[in-house]
This record gives structure tokens, sequence and C-alpha cells, in this order.
């Protein structure tokens, strides 16, 4: 059987990896896993790619009998909302996140709000390569309601927080699905809002849409210069939020995770998930606050799952994507901004003042060519070549790739799945530190290959 699935759903080129027919198939076959009935929730993102994947998605579904509540442009966790408060069998996104304008995918949604688990994510592969469809006839052919959301969604984000005073946020959408939603929530929160890119735009003309620190110049430029307490950058879908501090800089995504995490925690024993790839300093936040921290792989479908299975308060990774099961059991970028400005609120703070007491890690990364054939063989030795290397090891995660402990840092290495790489990533107290760890490792891998 062929492969569909990522770690964030179906994502490709349009036109090569993403066709009409592709999507239609999807469409059925999601039909077909439901039962031929039910509600699906459908949004997308502006992508110029978008409207016609829709119409694809859609018509697919229908043959399958089902009905469909369309939402039009908005925010990835819109539509997870929209699943639970519309009790709707499930849901779909039309995005392809962060990656380029040419890229689209579809990402599918239990009726929990949840992203398809890779279990789920196996029947609608089997069911659409075995093109195994049941036809609805012509009778019971679904039907398509359009659906504003937006209004309700915001409502109940803003209910979320109660701030107590007026915040000067700079929020950059990227031109992406959050750009009339993030602004007009965050003033609805009672704050003042300097907006950037903030008109969709399948184009995405203003950056990047991957909300790093290179493609946030500007951001952290009008941070500055208008004196704002706080910036914040979405991604092309808004399931992930990016911080800039009040004195113009990219806030580390390893660190406002940690803070985050901490803030979550309601009584001792309460446990945080994050992924195998975040810094020490979640563990070290979040036990002195007298949590657990539990790693699984990533992707947020992987913590999402983990989530579930631990009963857990909250769940993120350092790229921005943040889990609060309380509210949604997707990542919720507007969302996380909410609860940054509560921690400002609560603290009294500046977010540096928030991050500076933070224990200090430094993360070096590095990937190494390897053969696609070579991989499997490279990982299923690698673990104990490492721990034989490093004397010092406390402990193996093997949960996604390895990840050796030692007395003073760690170290991960991981295939990746999309490139003929493997991928390294070494922290420690100190960069002298972690770049030794890094070259032990590396070395260790080059022997290997």
């Amino acid at each position: 059987m062929g492969r569909l699935f990522g770690t964030s759903g179906v994502r490709g080129l349009v036109g090569k990896q993403i066709t009409p027919e592709i999507v239609i198939g999807l469409g059925q076959s999601l039909a077909s896993l439901l039962g031929n009935s039910g509600t699906v929730v459908v949004g997308k993102d502006p992508r110029t790619s978008s409207d016609m994947l829709e119409g694809c998605l859609i018509s697919g579904l229908l043959s399958g009998g089902c009905d469909v509540k369309r939402l039009g442009v908005v925010p990835t966790p819109a539509v997870s909302f929209a699943v639970k408060s519309l009790r709707a069998k499930a849901g779909a996104m039309i995005t392809a996140s962060h990656n380029p304008p040419e890229y689209n995918g579809v990402k599918f949604f239990d009726s929990s709000g949840m992203a398809y688990t890779p279990g789920l994510e196996s029947k609608v592969e089997r069911i659409y390569f075995g093109k195994k469809w049941r036809q609805a006839s012509w009778k019971e052919i679904g039907e398509v309601e359009d659906l504003d959301i937006l209004e309700d969604y915001i409502e109940a984000l803003v209910g979320t927080v109660q701030l107590s005073r007026d915040y000067k946020v700079v929020v950059d959408c990227g031109n992406g699905a959050a750009s009339l939603v993030t602004p007009r929530m965050l003033r609805e929160a009672g704050c003042k809002v300097i907006s950037l890119n903030s008109q969709p735009d399948g184009l995405f003309p203003g950056r990047p849409l991957e909300p790093s620190s290179e493609n946030l110049v500007e951001l952290c430029r009008v941070v500055r210069s208008t004196e704002s307490d706080l910036g914040i950058a979405h991604d092309g879908d808004a399931d992930r939020v990016v911080i800039v501090s009040e004195n113009g800089s990219v806030a580390s995504g390893d660190e406002v995770l940690a803070i985050v995490a901490s803030s979550q925690l309601t009584k001792k024993g309460d446990v945080i998930v994050t992924t195998v790839d975040a810094s020490k300093v979640v563990d070290e936040v979040v036990v002195n606050g007298g949590g657990k921290v539990v790693r699984t792989k990533v992707g947020d479908v992987s913590v999402a799952a983990e989530i579930n299975r631990r009963g857990a308060v909250f769940g993120g990774e350092p790229c921005g994507a943040w889990i609060f099961p309380r509210f949604s059991m997707a990542p919720e970028g507007l969302l996380g901004a909410l609860k940054v400005l509560e921690l400002l609120d609560v603290s009294e703070k500046k977010i540096s003042e928030l991050l500076e007491p933070l224990p200090q890690y430094y993360m070096l990364r590095e990937k190494l060519a390897c053969p696609e054939e070579k991989k499997a063989k490279v990982m299923s030795a690698v673990s104990k070549k490492l721990v034989k290397e490093f004397s010092e090891t406390i402990g193996v995660l093997k949960v996604d790739g390895v990840r050796v402990e030692l007395l003073d840092g760690w170290v991960l290495v991981r295939a990746s799945g999309t490139e003929p790489y493997i991928r390294l990533t070494a922290e420690a107290r100190t960069p002298g530190r972690a770049e030794e760890i890094l070259k032990k490792a590396a070395k260790v891998l080059k022997r290997m290959r």
C-alpha cells in the first residue's frame, strides 16, 4: 500500500503530489470511512489553489453521502472548534501550513476536534488505494451549507482570558488564514493592535510563511519603533504562534514553550507533553513548578495523542504549536497568543523579564547525508554506538529516533522522513560543550554510513 499522509496530513506541490484527482479521492475515502453519512466541516487557507481543492474535496464527500458545512477561509484551529461545536463527524482543512504558496494539502480532524492519528490515516489510505469507495445514490448525495463560525470562535477565545490593562500588540499574520481573525480577536480582548501582512493573499507577498527569525525582521522593527508590549506571528494556517519580545527580538521557542507550559499547571503531578527535540529548559521549568514532562514524537498529532493517553494539561512543540486540551485538542496559535498576554498580565512583567531568569542552554543542529536504503540499518545500530561513545550516558529515549541523555546535555539522532539525511541535535549548558557533543555524535554517524 502506498503512503499519502506525512507528519501533518497530506501535503505536497500542487499539480504533482496534490492534484484534483487525489483530493476527490481523499473526500470519497473519508466519506466511506465515516459510513456515507454525517456532517463534515471544511475550511481552507487563502492559497491560490485552495478554492480548486475545496471543490474537489467537497465533491468527494458529497458523492459519498456526507453533508458539508463550508467555513471558507479560516485558521486551522477554527475547523477543530467547529467540529466540536457543531457535533460534526469530522473536519477537513485545506492548507499547507508554513510551506510556500505552490504547496497545498489536506488535514483531517475526528469528532473530538483532534487531528487524525496515524491509525485513522492508515484506514483512509487503505480505502483510497483499494478504491473501495461507496457511492451514494442520486437521492442520497450530500448537501452543502455555508457557515460563518468566526463570530463564535472569536467569542470563545476571548472568553478564556481577562486582561487588566490595554496591551499594545503588533501582529504579523503573513497574509495567511488568520489575517482577518487574530487582529480582531486581540482588539476584542482589549488590546491596541498594529497589523502587518494581515490581508489574505494566496501569493503571500508580505513574507515567507515560516515564522522564523530571518522572516520576522519587519515585525521586530515595528515592535521596537512603536514601543509595543509584544509581537505575534503566525504561520499560514495559524496553528502556530511565535513571540517577539518588547525589545524587538524573536523569543526562543523552547523558552516560551517552557513558561507557557508551566503556567498551565494546576496541581502537583500535572503532565506536560512535548517532543523529543525540545530543550531541557522545558523539563527544568515544569519540574520546578511541580509538573512532569513526557516526550513523544515530533508533530502535533503525536503530541495530541499523548495528551489523550496521559490526561495531560498541556502539550506543545518549540515551533509554537501548542495544544490547550481544556479548550481544544488542536494546536491553537490564536489562543497561544492570548495565553502569553495573560502571562504578562498575571506576572505584571514584560516578556523579556519572564524569560531572563530561565536556565541557559545552547542547541546546535547538523544534518548528514545518508542514502534512503541505509537509513534503517544506521538507525537500528546507532543507539549502542552512541552509548559506547558517551560514557556519561544516563538514559536513552527511542520514541522518535534516538535521544541519548547525558549528565550535562543530550544528543538526538533522527532520520529525515522527506530527505536523504540523518539529522543531529545536541544541547548543553555551554556552546563549547554542545559543539563537542555534536561533533562526537557526527563522528559516530560518519563511521556508520
